[in-house]
């Protein structure tokens, strides 16, 4: 994906990259009983949004034209022979003009389907059926779309059905996937907790007892990864790891069961269109969505309660959270970036690029000198090693609610160790400098 822009309440489109830059537009058009001047607008505006493509992409118009395509002679090469409607309305006719000078083709109107395959549209009743979801495309590119039709099965709780078409068009896929880093998140609120705070600095002795009897001379680089996986350990084993949120945390099995029973509803009132289906249909829909509303409505209530409990006990990081959470509401994680042209980058290597081009223009000025390479001469004696007492009081002075390091190692965990990690660290910094002392590369 290389681009998304919202041109109007009624407009929007996504630029794909494939082999050729794949634009998708999706529109909204008036319904049938709005003025002209609404409709005009509207189709004025679609053809300047679309005459600012580039001509050699692959342009592709989806969505709810409300617009009913007959089947015409003289529309034939544009619309085909398959249209559920056999006379095309005032939407319609605008919509093949409009299609016939860009030059496009409406593929929806072109597979031959049973007829309940067409309907996009359905009346509350269940009695009237239309065909005004429809699939444009380039005309050079009409053979790209092997298929479309309508999918009544899909549950979406809408008057309108769902709509897929089969294109044959390879895109761009970054291996995201593969280049995640792995992280684990550990539930650091328990160490608030006597008990899991003993427990986690039990576990954290009897794992390092193995550690004692290892000599000076061990790599470094191993006996810090000894301290790092038993920290690690330890903190899975005595407070567990830290739950996602979900995107709605008052959806749960309960509500699942209310879909189901919508669905079946549904389903039967599709098999069986008669009166009472439709009555028993419009009666599940309005229970599930009451059920949902008051779901919603005591969710906000206890979190509501839980913003008041942590301000009178003075948990002011819960606090602020929570507040965040409610002013910001859902935010979908995005793992996306602009390069130098606007245009939007996906895959990983090429967001690891950017940045790297980003900062190196942003730290390389003008008459900056490296002084990494520059040698410093100093007749200051050596410091002496640090004392247990000193690595005990800047582990205490480390700051909470941080991120971790590369280690993956929180600051919370190092702190409630307690003297086992103290004394364990402060040997392998001592390590570190004499190794340090014996390779020639003493520290001032």
């Amino acid at each position: 994906m290389k681009r998304v822009e919202f041109v109007s309440d009624r407009l929007s489109y996504i630029v794909l990259r494939g082999r050729w830059h794949n634009i998708v537009v999706n529109v909204r058009a008036p319904s049938e009983e709005k003025c002209d001047e609404s409709k005009d607008s509207f189709y004025e505006e679609l053809e300047q949004v679309f005459d600012h493509f580039p001509k050699y992409h692959m342009k592709m118009l989806l969505g709810d034209f409300n617009a009913k395509v007959g089947r015409e002679n003289i529309f034939k090469p544009t619309i085909g022979q398959e249209s559920l409607n056999q006379d095309s309305n005032d939407n319609g006719v605008r919509l093949v003009n409009f299609t016939t000078s860009k030059n496009l083709v409406v593929k929806s109107t072109m597979f031959p389907h049973w007829n309940i395959h067409k309907y996009t549209w359905t009346s509350p009743d269940g009695k009237t059926h239309n065909q005004r979801d429809h699939v444009l495309i380039d005309k050079r590119w009409h053979s790209s779309v092997l298929d479309v039709r309508s999918f009544r099965g899909a549950d979406c709780d809408t008057d309108q059905y769902l709509v897929i078409a089969k294109i044959t068009e390879r895109l761009a896929v970054g291996e995201r996937a593969s280049q995640r880093f792995d992280r684990q998140r550990f539930n650091l609120r328990k160490l608030n907790e006597p008990e899991v705070r003993e427990q986690y600095q039990i576990e954290i002795t009897n794992r390092f007892a193995a550690l004692e009897n290892l000599n000076d001379d061990e790599d470094i680089n191993r006996t810090w990864e000894n301290i790092k996986e038993n920290i690690q350990t330890s903190a899975k084993e005595s407070l567990g790891l830290h739950e996602f949120k979900q995107n709605k945390p008052w959806f749960d099995d309960e509500c699942l069961g209310f879909l189901d029973q919508r669905k079946r509803a549904k389903v039967q009132w599709i098999q069986d269109p008669s009166q009472s289906n439709v009555d028993n249909l419009n009666n599940v829909r309005r229970e599930v969505s009451r059920h949902f509303r008051n779901k919603k409505k005591a969710y906000l209530r206890a979190k509501i309660e839980e913003l008041e409990t942590n301000s009178k006990i003075q948990n002011i990081s819960d606090l602020y959270r929570g507040i965040s959470d409610f002013k910001k509401g859902y935010q979908p994680r995005c793992n996306i970036v602009k390069d130098e042209k606007g245009d939007l980058v996906a895959d990983s290597h090429g967001i690891v690029a950017r940045w790297r081009n980003y900062f190196s223009q942003l730290l390389n000025m003008n008459g900056f000198k490296d002084g990494g390479q520059a040698e410093i001469h100093t007749a200051e004696p050596l410091v002496p090693e640090p004392s247990a007492s000193e690595v005990d009081l800047a582990i205490n002075k480390l700051k909470s609610h941080k991120s971790p390091g590369i280690g993956q190692i929180p600051a919370e965990l190092i702190k409630a160790g307690g003297r086992t990690i103290c004394l364990e660290i402060h040997k392998l910094l001592c390590g570190r400098r004499r190794n340090c002392l014996k390779s020639g590369r003493s520290r001032s």
